[in-house]
């Protein structure tokens, strides 16, 4: 019965910046660690970070490391991705997802959001 809502995606050019969000319901926010994954067309769905309890993003994909960051505001039940300098390889929908504690096993996905980067 968790319910993930995302948005914020959209089309950005080239070292643009974009902030997604992820409203969590259903369950207490603190019940599951938090993870953002993407996928591009036709390629397999890849991690991208995770974000913990406490608010803070671990384990980035060596792809966006430096250039984005997972957080949380527990107060509003929400989990963000601020994404940086995004290129053009950037491009793919977003998801966030609940996590099974310690791991990266999603309980629950987000319906994901749409990340364009123009070149």
């Amino acid at each position: 019965q968790v319910q993930l809502v995302e948005s914020g995606g959209g089309l950005v050019q080239v070292g643009g910046s974009l902030r997604l969000s992820c409203i969590v319901s259903g369950r207490t926010f603190r019940s599951y660690d938090m993870g953002w994954f993407r996928q591009a067309p036709g390629k397999e769905r890849e991690f991208v970070a995770t974000v913990t309890w406490s608010g803070g993003g671990t384990n980035y994909a060596d792809s966006v490391k430096g250039r984005f960051t997972g957080s949380r505001d527990k107060a509003k039940n929400t989990v963000y991705l601020q994404m940086n300098s995004l290129k053009p390889e950037d491009t793919a929908v977003y998801y966030c997802a609940a996590l099974v504690g310690g791991t990266l096993t999603v309980h629950y996905w987000g319906q994901g959001t749409q990340v364009t980067v123009s070149s």
